[in-house]
């Protein structure tokens, strides 16, 4: 109970901070998806629906079917960014957690916390995403807002795991590897924009064994109501496995960095 009136406590204090860049932050989340569906969903998704007809994959406009997989990816976008340099710059950069531990907070809490807080960011800019996928026609009101809980997983999974990878990292040349041979590739080949069956035989084993993929599923059953390629309990156990393990990883590596 400690660590979670801790948490509690971080969360408000993250909060607090972020009313400073709300107004600039809600712009970026209702200009993301604008931009994103009028160049890829209107814009390249009429020259496919142009040459496959109206229904591209299963029965589906490409929009339509875009929609709930850049959720998604907007989802771990989030996730992955607010856990990679605030926190080296908490760790290393601006040591803003000593002063965190130099109160009553425990590790545990701060961890807890900062995952809390990113996750209500994430249901935040997935529920933008969805109303501004309704406004295009891409989705219907009632899926897109049940979308929003799974892509609200994928964005908490990502943002434990990442910061969990953050934990080891004294300068950004790490995180800017991860951002150029992880996050990119995922959001390119984890079927957000095509099915991965259309990838090579030989890297759909890779794409599969991306969280990124299991949150695309999820997000688009829920969106667009088409079943999962698995049963929907594994992909959540894959994104509860990630979440689970990044917070165990930061707790331990933060306790070493900051106390031991």
């Amino acid at each position: 109970m400690t660590t979670v009136r801790h948490a509690m406590t971080y969360f408000e204090s993250s909060a607090r901070r972020y009313r400073y860049v709300f107004r600039g932050s809600m712009f970026a989340s209702f200009l993301n998806p604008i931009l994103f569906l009028s160049a890829m969903g209107l814009g390249l998704g009429q020259l496919v629906d142009q040459q496959a007809g109206e229904a591209v994959i299963d029965t589906f406009s490409y929009v339509t079917y875009l929609a709930p997989g850049l959720m998604a990816t907007t989802a771990m976008s989030t996730g992955a960014s607010d856990s990679s340099w605030p926190v080296v710059a908490g760790l290393k950069w601006l040591k803003t957690y000593h002063g965190v531990l130099a109160t009553p907070l425990t590790v545990g809490g701060l961890v807890l916390g900062h995952v809390a807080f990113v996750f209500t960011r994430v249901l935040f800019v997935s529920l933008v995403y969805g109303l501004v996928a309704v406004a295009f026609g891409a989705l219907e009101l009632p899926r897109a807002l049940l979308a929003i809980l799974p892509a609200g997983l994928t964005g908490l999974a990502f943002g434990a795991a990442v910061m969990g990878f953050s934990s080891y990292l004294d300068r950004d040349v790490g995180l800017a590897n991860l951002f150029r041979f992880g996050i990119t590739p995922m959001f390119l080949f984890s079927g957000a924009f095509f099915p991965i069956t259309q990838l090579p035989e030989f890297i759909q084993p890779l794409a599969i064994a991306t969280p990124l993929w299991h949150g695309v599923e999820l997000t688009r059953a829920a969106g667009l109501g088409v079943s999962t390629s698995w049963h929907p309990v594994l992909h959540v156990l894959v994104l509860a496995a990630f979440t689970v393990i990044g917070l165990v990883v930061a707790r331990r590596k933060m306790t070493m960095r900051l106390i031991s």
